[in-house]
Protein backbone atom coordinates (compact mmCIF):
# COMPACT_ATOMS: atom_id res chain seq x y z
CA UNK A 1 0.00 0.00 0.00
CA UNK A 2 1.06 3.92 -0.72
CA UNK A 3 0.37 4.36 3.17
CA UNK A 4 2.82 7.00 4.40
CA UNK A 5 1.37 6.95 8.04
CA UNK A 6 -1.65 5.63 9.86
CA UNK A 7 -2.59 6.81 13.15
CA UNK A 8 -5.49 6.87 15.30
CA UNK A 9 -6.29 9.69 17.71
CA UNK A 10 -8.44 9.89 20.99
CA UNK A 11 -8.97 13.05 22.68
CA UNK A 12 -6.43 14.87 20.29
CA UNK A 13 -3.47 12.30 21.25
CA UNK A 14 -1.77 10.03 18.94
CA UNK A 15 -2.93 6.64 20.46
CA UNK A 16 -2.52 3.99 18.01
CA UNK A 17 -0.35 3.26 14.78
CA UNK A 18 -2.23 0.08 13.17
CA UNK A 19 -0.04 -1.49 11.21
CA UNK A 20 -3.03 -1.47 8.11
CA UNK A 21 -6.06 -0.10 7.22
CA UNK A 22 -8.44 -3.13 7.89
CA UNK A 23 -6.93 -2.69 11.74
CA UNK A 24 -7.53 0.86 11.48
CA UNK A 25 -11.11 0.47 10.54
CA UNK A 26 -11.54 -2.59 13.33
CA UNK A 27 -10.36 0.10 15.84
CA UNK A 28 -13.07 2.18 14.59
CA UNK A 29 -15.16 0.45 14.95
CA UNK A 30 -14.86 -1.08 18.23
CA UNK A 31 -15.06 2.41 19.51
CA UNK A 32 -18.67 3.28 18.45
CA UNK A 33 -19.51 0.14 20.04
CA UNK A 34 -18.36 1.03 23.19
CA UNK A 35 -20.86 2.60 25.38
CA UNK A 36 -20.21 6.35 25.51
CA UNK A 37 -16.79 5.72 23.71
CA UNK A 38 -14.93 6.27 27.17
CA UNK A 39 -12.03 4.28 26.03
CA UNK A 40 -12.23 4.90 22.16
CA UNK A 41 -10.76 7.03 19.70
CA UNK A 42 -11.61 10.34 17.94
CA UNK A 43 -10.65 9.47 14.77
CA UNK A 44 -7.78 7.90 12.31
CA UNK A 45 -5.85 9.56 10.00
CA UNK A 46 -4.60 8.19 6.69
CA UNK A 47 -2.17 8.96 4.55
CA UNK A 48 -1.52 7.86 1.10
CA UNK A 49 1.11 8.80 -1.47
CA UNK A 50 0.41 8.21 -5.40
CA UNK A 51 -2.03 5.20 -4.69
CA UNK A 52 -3.03 3.02 -7.45
CA UNK A 53 -6.41 2.69 -8.30
CA UNK A 54 -7.20 -0.74 -6.94
CA UNK A 55 -5.92 0.52 -3.00
CA UNK A 56 -8.16 3.59 -3.91
CA UNK A 57 -10.91 1.06 -4.33
CA UNK A 58 -10.06 -0.66 -1.71
CA UNK A 59 -10.20 2.50 0.48
CA UNK A 60 -13.20 3.50 -1.21
CA UNK A 61 -15.08 0.68 -0.17
CA UNK A 62 -14.11 0.37 3.50
CA UNK A 63 -14.63 3.81 4.44
CA UNK A 64 -17.59 4.26 2.27
CA UNK A 65 -16.22 7.63 0.32
CA UNK A 66 -18.35 8.64 -2.43
CA UNK A 67 -17.74 7.61 -6.02
CA UNK A 68 -17.37 10.47 -7.71
CA UNK A 69 -14.69 11.98 -5.28
CA UNK A 70 -12.85 9.32 -5.65
CA UNK A 71 -12.81 9.28 -9.13
CA UNK A 72 -11.64 13.03 -9.02
CA UNK A 73 -9.11 12.20 -6.43
CA UNK A 74 -7.65 9.13 -9.08
CA UNK A 75 -7.71 11.40 -12.35
CA UNK A 76 -6.68 14.17 -10.33
CA UNK A 77 -6.67 17.82 -12.55
CA UNK A 78 -9.63 19.69 -9.79
CA UNK A 79 -9.86 22.93 -9.13
CA UNK A 80 -9.96 23.79 -5.39
CA UNK A 81 -13.04 23.24 -3.99
CA UNK A 82 -14.82 21.17 -0.89
CA UNK A 83 -18.30 19.30 -1.50
CA UNK A 84 -20.41 17.28 1.05
CA UNK A 85 -21.69 14.08 0.41
CA UNK A 86 -23.94 12.69 2.96
CA UNK A 87 -21.29 12.78 5.96
CA UNK A 88 -18.35 12.84 3.68
CA UNK A 89 -16.50 16.15 2.82
CA UNK A 90 -14.22 15.83 -0.44
CA UNK A 91 -11.73 18.54 0.11
CA UNK A 92 -9.70 19.36 -3.08
CA UNK A 93 -6.33 21.70 -2.33
CA UNK A 94 -4.26 23.03 -4.70
CA UNK A 95 -0.38 23.93 -3.16
CA UNK A 96 2.24 25.99 -5.20
CA UNK A 97 6.03 26.36 -5.09
CA UNK A 98 8.49 28.08 -7.44
CA UNK A 99 11.37 26.97 -9.64
CA UNK A 100 13.70 29.25 -9.73
CA UNK A 101 15.84 27.54 -12.13
CA UNK A 102 12.73 27.37 -14.74
CA UNK A 103 10.96 30.44 -13.29
CA UNK A 104 7.85 28.20 -12.72
CA UNK A 105 5.13 27.92 -10.55
CA UNK A 106 4.31 24.45 -10.05
CA UNK A 107 1.20 23.90 -8.89
CA UNK A 108 -0.09 20.09 -7.16
CA UNK A 109 -2.94 18.46 -5.40
CA UNK A 110 -3.91 17.22 -2.43
CA UNK A 111 -7.34 15.14 -2.39
CA UNK A 112 -9.15 14.60 1.30
CA UNK A 113 -12.03 12.94 2.50
CA UNK A 114 -13.29 13.99 5.66
CA UNK A 115 -15.90 11.63 7.75
CA UNK A 116 -17.63 11.70 11.09
CA UNK A 117 -14.21 9.93 12.38
CA UNK A 118 -11.68 9.48 9.84
CA UNK A 119 -9.63 11.60 7.51
CA UNK A 120 -7.76 10.14 4.30
CA UNK A 121 -5.25 12.41 2.77
CA UNK A 122 -4.04 11.57 -0.91
CA UNK A 123 -1.38 13.27 -2.55
CA UNK A 124 0.02 12.62 -5.92
CA UNK A 125 3.48 14.35 -5.17
CA UNK A 126 6.22 14.56 -2.77
CA UNK A 127 5.53 18.04 -2.16
CA UNK A 128 3.87 19.23 0.20
CA UNK A 129 5.06 17.32 2.85
CA UNK A 130 2.27 16.17 5.67
CA UNK A 131 4.58 14.82 8.18
CA UNK A 132 4.88 18.39 9.42
CA UNK A 133 1.79 19.10 9.72
CA UNK A 134 1.15 16.53 11.07
CA UNK A 135 3.48 16.72 13.96
CA UNK A 136 2.14 19.87 14.76
CA UNK A 137 -1.07 19.15 14.91
CA UNK A 138 0.17 16.24 17.33
CA UNK A 139 1.73 19.19 19.59
CA UNK A 140 -1.48 21.10 19.97
CA UNK A 141 -3.96 18.63 21.55
CA UNK A 142 -6.69 20.80 22.15
CA UNK A 143 -6.98 21.75 18.60
CA UNK A 144 -6.64 18.28 17.35
CA UNK A 145 -9.48 16.82 19.64
CA UNK A 146 -11.75 18.95 17.18
CA UNK A 147 -11.07 16.07 15.02
CA UNK A 148 -11.17 16.38 11.16
CA UNK A 149 -11.85 20.00 10.64
CA UNK A 150 -8.75 20.52 12.71
CA UNK A 151 -6.65 18.29 10.32
CA UNK A 152 -8.47 20.26 7.28
CA UNK A 153 -7.39 23.40 8.99
CA UNK A 154 -3.73 22.79 9.40
CA UNK A 155 -3.50 21.17 5.84
CA UNK A 156 -5.03 24.27 4.94
CA UNK A 157 -2.67 26.75 6.73
CA UNK A 158 0.47 24.82 5.25
CA UNK A 159 -0.79 24.90 2.08
CA UNK A 160 -1.60 28.91 2.35
CA UNK A 161 1.60 29.66 4.08
CA UNK A 162 3.92 28.37 0.89
CA UNK A 163 1.85 30.76 -1.30
CA UNK A 164 4.24 33.62 0.48
CA UNK A 165 7.35 31.97 -0.89
CA UNK A 166 5.68 31.59 -4.39
CA UNK A 167 4.40 35.68 -4.16
CA UNK A 168 8.03 37.23 -3.09
CA UNK A 169 9.74 35.22 -5.94
CA UNK A 170 6.94 36.45 -8.53
CA UNK A 171 7.95 39.79 -6.70
CA UNK A 172 11.09 39.66 -7.56
CA UNK A 173 11.19 38.56 -11.15
CA UNK A 174 8.38 41.67 -11.74
CA UNK A 175 11.03 43.61 -10.63
CA UNK A 176 13.55 42.06 -12.94
CA UNK A 177 11.57 42.03 -15.72
CA UNK A 178 10.61 46.10 -15.50
CA UNK A 179 14.67 46.53 -15.74
CA UNK A 180 14.58 44.59 -18.69
CA UNK A 181 11.92 46.59 -19.92
CA UNK A 182 13.12 50.19 -20.05
CA UNK A 183 16.36 48.62 -20.39
CA UNK A 184 15.39 47.17 -23.95
CA UNK A 185 16.01 43.84 -23.59
CA UNK A 186 14.86 42.28 -27.16
CA UNK A 187 13.65 38.88 -25.00
CA UNK A 188 11.89 40.78 -21.95
CA UNK A 189 7.69 40.23 -24.40
CA UNK A 190 8.97 36.31 -24.32
CA UNK A 191 9.62 36.38 -20.50
CA UNK A 192 6.66 38.88 -19.93
CA UNK A 193 4.33 35.86 -21.32
CA UNK A 194 5.53 33.03 -19.83
CA UNK A 195 5.27 35.10 -15.92
CA UNK A 196 1.75 35.90 -17.14
CA UNK A 197 0.84 32.12 -17.40
CA UNK A 198 2.28 31.22 -14.08
CA UNK A 199 0.28 34.04 -12.24
CA UNK A 200 -2.69 33.13 -13.90
CA UNK A 201 -2.01 29.35 -12.94
CA UNK A 202 -1.53 30.55 -9.34
CA UNK A 203 -4.24 32.50 -9.23
CA UNK A 204 -6.47 29.63 -10.30
CA UNK A 205 -4.92 27.64 -7.13
CA UNK A 206 -5.94 30.61 -5.01
CA UNK A 207 -8.93 32.46 -5.54
CA UNK A 208 -11.56 29.59 -4.88
CA UNK A 209 -10.79 29.12 -1.27
CA UNK A 210 -11.95 32.20 -0.53
CA UNK A 211 -14.85 30.59 -1.05
CA UNK A 212 -13.91 27.35 1.02
CA UNK A 213 -12.70 29.30 3.58
CA UNK A 214 -16.41 31.48 3.83
CA UNK A 215 -17.90 28.14 3.99
CA UNK A 216 -15.92 26.80 6.69
CA UNK A 217 -16.02 30.12 8.59
CA UNK A 218 -19.71 30.04 8.57
CA UNK A 219 -19.42 25.99 10.26
CA UNK A 220 -16.91 26.72 12.65
CA UNK A 221 -18.73 28.32 15.78
CA UNK A 222 -19.46 27.48 19.42
CA UNK A 223 -18.40 28.10 22.53
CA UNK A 224 -15.37 25.85 23.02
CA UNK A 225 -12.45 27.26 23.51
CA UNK A 226 -10.66 25.44 21.27
CA UNK A 227 -13.70 26.09 18.42
CA UNK A 228 -12.92 29.65 19.09
CA UNK A 229 -9.18 29.47 18.53
CA UNK A 230 -10.32 27.36 15.14
CA UNK A 231 -12.38 30.14 13.91
CA UNK A 232 -9.74 32.69 14.96
CA UNK A 233 -6.95 30.40 13.21
CA UNK A 234 -9.27 30.32 10.28
CA UNK A 235 -10.09 33.99 9.74
CA UNK A 236 -5.87 33.97 9.61
CA UNK A 237 -5.74 31.75 7.21
CA UNK A 238 -8.58 33.78 5.34
CA UNK A 239 -6.61 36.97 5.47
CA UNK A 240 -3.55 35.24 3.95
CA UNK A 241 -5.73 33.96 1.10
CA UNK A 242 -7.23 37.43 0.39
CA UNK A 243 -3.31 38.63 0.74
CA UNK A 244 -2.31 35.88 -2.07
CA UNK A 245 -5.25 36.07 -4.19
CA UNK A 246 -4.95 40.38 -4.38
CA UNK A 247 -0.97 39.77 -4.60
CA UNK A 248 -1.98 37.81 -8.00
CA UNK A 249 -4.33 39.55 -9.32
CA UNK A 250 -2.00 42.76 -8.95
CA UNK A 251 0.45 41.05 -10.17
CA UNK A 252 -1.40 39.98 -13.66
CA UNK A 253 -2.53 43.54 -13.97
CA UNK A 254 1.17 44.90 -13.43
CA UNK A 255 2.20 42.39 -16.47
CA UNK A 256 -0.08 43.24 -18.56
CA UNK A 257 0.66 47.23 -18.00
CA UNK A 258 4.23 46.25 -18.37
CA UNK A 259 3.29 43.93 -22.02
CA UNK A 260 1.77 47.17 -23.05
CA UNK A 261 4.63 49.82 -22.00
CA UNK A 262 6.79 47.66 -23.79
CA UNK A 263 5.15 47.56 -26.87
CA UNK A 264 5.14 51.31 -26.99
CA UNK A 265 8.86 51.32 -26.32
CA UNK A 266 9.52 48.41 -28.98
CA UNK A 267 7.35 50.69 -31.49
CA UNK A 268 9.70 53.92 -30.07
CA UNK A 269 12.96 52.36 -30.53
CA UNK A 270 11.89 51.32 -34.24
CA UNK A 271 10.40 54.78 -34.81
CA UNK A 272 13.45 55.47 -33.75
CA UNK A 273 15.52 53.91 -35.84
CA UNK A 274 13.29 54.03 -39.24
CA UNK A 275 14.01 57.97 -38.59
CA UNK A 276 17.91 57.34 -38.16
CA UNK A 277 17.57 55.30 -41.70
CA UNK A 278 15.61 57.84 -43.17
CA UNK A 279 17.95 60.63 -42.23
CA UNK A 280 21.03 58.26 -43.56
CA UNK A 281 19.61 57.70 -46.79
CA UNK A 282 18.47 61.65 -47.11
CA UNK A 283 22.11 61.86 -46.42
CA UNK A 284 22.96 59.66 -48.79
CA UNK A 285 21.11 61.60 -51.33
CA UNK A 286 22.36 64.91 -50.88
CA UNK A 287 26.07 63.01 -51.23
CA UNK A 288 25.03 61.26 -54.36
CA UNK A 289 23.03 64.88 -55.62
CA UNK A 290 26.63 66.47 -55.37
CA UNK A 291 28.92 63.64 -56.93
CA UNK A 292 26.46 63.58 -59.30
CA UNK A 293 26.73 67.11 -60.33
CA UNK A 294 30.18 67.63 -60.20
CA UNK A 295 30.60 64.36 -62.54
CA UNK A 296 28.18 66.13 -64.76
CA UNK A 297 30.21 69.39 -64.58
CA UNK A 298 33.53 67.59 -65.37
CA UNK A 299 31.98 65.49 -67.55
CA UNK A 300 31.13 68.32 -69.99
CA UNK A 301 34.37 69.81 -70.63
CA UNK A 302 35.86 65.73 -71.02
CA UNK A 303 33.04 65.40 -73.51
CA UNK A 304 34.18 68.79 -75.50
CA UNK A 305 38.31 67.78 -75.59
CA UNK A 306 37.02 64.10 -76.32
CA UNK A 307 35.91 65.86 -79.35
CA UNK A 308 38.59 67.90 -80.46
CA UNK A 309 40.86 65.42 -79.88
CA UNK A 310 39.71 62.77 -82.48
CA UNK A 311 42.15 64.45 -85.00
CA UNK A 312 39.87 64.33 -88.45
CA UNK A 313 41.31 66.90 -90.77
CA UNK A 314 37.75 67.93 -91.52
CA UNK A 315 36.70 68.69 -87.96
CA UNK A 316 34.81 72.35 -87.74
CA UNK A 317 37.36 75.21 -86.44
CA UNK A 318 39.81 72.50 -86.41
CA UNK A 319 42.32 74.82 -88.36
CA UNK A 320 40.65 78.10 -87.10
CA UNK A 321 42.98 80.81 -85.30
CA UNK A 322 40.42 80.65 -82.45
CA UNK A 323 39.38 77.13 -82.25
CA UNK A 324 41.31 76.80 -78.95
CA UNK A 325 40.02 79.77 -76.76
CA UNK A 326 36.55 79.11 -78.29
CA UNK A 327 37.16 75.67 -76.98
CA UNK A 328 38.48 76.37 -73.63
CA UNK A 329 35.59 79.34 -73.34
CA UNK A 330 33.18 76.86 -74.18
CA UNK A 331 34.10 73.84 -71.58
CA UNK A 332 34.10 76.97 -68.73
CA UNK A 333 30.98 78.48 -70.04
CA UNK A 334 29.14 74.58 -70.05
CA UNK A 335 30.98 73.57 -66.31
CA UNK A 336 29.57 77.68 -65.20
CA UNK A 337 26.17 77.00 -66.32
CA UNK A 338 25.55 73.42 -65.31
CA UNK A 339 27.15 74.87 -61.47
CA UNK A 340 24.38 77.67 -61.46
CA UNK A 341 21.58 75.17 -62.58
CA UNK A 342 22.86 72.58 -60.10
CA UNK A 343 23.27 75.22 -57.22
CA UNK A 344 19.84 76.53 -58.32
CA UNK A 345 18.45 73.13 -57.66
CA UNK A 346 20.22 72.89 -54.35
CA UNK A 347 22.32 69.88 -55.05
CA UNK A 348 25.22 72.00 -54.29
Amino acid sequence: MSVVDNAVYRAGRREAEPDSLDRTLGLLRDDESRDGGGSGSDFAWIGLLRPDDAEMAGVARDFHLPELAVEDAVTAHQRPKIERYDDVEFVVLRPAWYVDEDEDVQVGEVHLFLGSDFVVAVRHAEYPDLADVRRRLEDDPDLLKLGPRAVLYGILDRVVDDYAPVISELRRDIDQIETEVFGGDPDVSRRIYRLSREVIEFQRATDPLRGMLRFLLAETSGDDPAIVDLHRNLRDVADHVEQAVEAADGYRQLLERLLTVNASLVGQRQNEEMRRLSETSLAQGEEVKRISSWAAILFTPSLIGAVYGMNFDDMPELHWQYGYPFAIGLMIAASVVLYLVFKKRGWL
